[in-house]
């Protein structure tokens, strides 16, 4: 090898640029081939460690996220009639509303797009440099009963103090604990000015106080979620059932 390689990968390893020394290769190749002048081979090298680190730092954010595993909305089939215009859903994920703080809110029986859907958006908002969580109801819930308890829910509670981005999954979907209740309701109060929340649900906002067995405090907490809230009504047969997989052939 090369000594002035050698020392260039040295220096690499020193200062922590591995873009660099994992394209060095590539780029002196393309220099000696194009007739690199010094002040584009460097903007070369600084680009390459540039996007090493922009594609390591979305790949840890987005397992920070913990996305489901079909969270991409490019495969998502217009054809499905549950009420949400193509339209209306590239609109969603130019995510102005997520500059803007807004909320979304997706309501509907089963196996209509509400998880997809929450999980898409949160995907995009990762891959442009946002902070944004995908967690279940229970997640949330059990993350705030244990925070004061164990290290690993504390640094959650922390790492989604400073989100743009929250989804709550199935929210409501069972009964809540007075305590839980509470306790989501002041996350909540105290995110919701500097935090975008997509909430999935089953159940009509009505319903929330039967699910909480507490009028007023789910209407403190709808309050808070719905000021600033597009909600969106999907409708539908279960895009699951009519898509049913087997393993036993016809």
């Amino acid at each position: 090898m090369n000594i002035n390689k050698q020392q260039i990968l040295h220096y690499c390893k020193q200062f922590k640029i591995a873009g660099i020394s994992k394209n060095i290769d590539a780029i002196i190749d393309r220099a000696e081939k194009n007739g690199y002048g010094l002040m584009e081979y460097t903007l070369h090298l600084l680009k390459s460690e540039a996007d090493h680190r922009h594609e390591n730092d979305t790949a840890r954010r987005l397992k920070s996220a913990q996305l489901p595993r079909n969270n991409n909305l490019g495969n998502y089939d217009h054809t499905s009639e549950n009420g949400l215009p193509q339209t209306r859903l590239n609109q969603l994920r130019e995510l102005n509303w997520l500059d803007q703080i807004y909320n979304i809110m997706l309501m509907g029986p089963s196996g209509t797009g509400k998880t997809f859907i929450a999980s898409g958006l949160c995907a995009d908002a990762v891959q442009k440099g946002y902070k944004a969580y995908f967690r279940t109801m229970e997640d949330i819930t059990n993350m705030l009963k244990m925070k004061d308890v164990t290290r690993t829910a504390l640094a959650e509670y922390r790492r989604l103090s400073k989100a743009n981005l929250i989804v709550i999954d199935d929210i409501m979907l069972f009964p809540v604990e007075k305590t839980q209740a509470v306790a989501l309701f002041n996350f909540i109060n105290h995110l919701y000015e500097n935090t975008s929340f997509i909430i999935t649900t089953n159940k009509m906002p009505a319903e929330w106080a039967k699910m909480l067995d507490d009028e007023v405090l789910a209407t403190a907490l709808l309050d808070r979620l719905l000021y600033r809230c597009e909600i969106i009504n999907l409708s539908g047969k279960s895009y699951r059932m009519k898509n049913r997989k087997s393993f036993l052939e016809d």
